[in-house]
Order: C-alpha cells, then structure tokens, then sequence
C-alpha cells in the first residue's frame, strides 16, 4: 500500500528525508526485524537516504554501501527499540538465497535489528511479508521522487 510520495530537490534533502525516517522508525516496535527495501535505478538516491538513515539512527561513523562486501552492520546508540542496523547492497547477488549464507535468516527473526537493503528487488522473494519499501526516481538533474510503500 502506498503511504505517501516525496519530491527531494537535491542530495541534502535526501539524507535529511533518512535522518527523519530513521528517527521515525526507532519508535516502532516488531516481534522480528524491521526490513526497509531501497529500490531504484543507479544514482537515484538510495545511498543518500541511506546515509541520512544512519545518521538519524545515531550512527557516526563512515557510512557507504557495502558493493563489494554485501551487507555491514552497526551498532546504534542506545536509541529506540533497535540496537544493530544492518545496510545491505543486494546489486552484484544473483540469487535471493545468497542471502542466507551471509546471516539473513538470523538477522531478520531479531526483533532488535532494522534491516536497509539497497537493490531490494533483487531478493524480493526473501523479504518479509511485512515491511517497507522506498522507491527512488529520478525527478530531474539533482531532484529524486521517493515512493514510500508499507506491506
């Protein structure tokens, strides 16, 4: 179901958009992880948002995505109802089931985890039945449309 739709005139609205998102959600609780699906073309934002998402999450450190390792995971402050976020880059898997060797199953049954997945259509047939997605447009040279979806 689509929730609401949000234009970003450039990559500062972007990440501010993930620090709001973010504090939003650490108030949310589940009996599993919250997943959140990042979809959209190449260059479309999802990183940006992302990196605000783990700004708003408490997270200080360098934030970028995990191409060539797949999934990194950071700890949170003590904020909310979550204590590790896990961001995930699906882009170079070829197989949903990829997913499993690298902890999938363990991370998304822990009601403490919020899982980010860049590429989320990639392991689409994985994800849980509950969750969110964000698609990301390209909207003209610096502005992205952000589709938000809860399912």
């Amino acid at each position: 179901m689509e929730l609401f739709r949000i234009t970003s005139k450039n990559e500062k609205e972007t990440r501010q958009l993930g620090i709001i998102f973010a504090r939003a959600f650490l108030r949310m609780t589940s009996k599993k992880a919250l997943v959140i699906g990042l979809m959209g073309d190449l260059g479309s934002g999802k990183t940006t948002f992302m990196k605000g998402f783990a700004r708003g999450a408490g997270i200080t450190g360098h934030i970028q995505s995990p191409t060539f390792v797949l999934a990194k995971p950071y700890t949170m402050r003590k904020r909310g109802n979550y204590r590790t976020l896990y961001h995930i880059d699906a882009y170079r898997l070829h197989h949903a089931k990829d997913m499993y060797v690298l902890g999938w199953e363990e991370w998304a049954k822990h009601p403490k985890n919020i899982i980010v997945v860049e590429w989320a259509d990639t392991i689409k047939s994985i994800l849980p039945k509950h969750r969110f997605e964000i698609h990301f447009q390209h909207a003209g040279i610096h502005k992205r449309k952000l589709i938000f979806y809860i399912f």
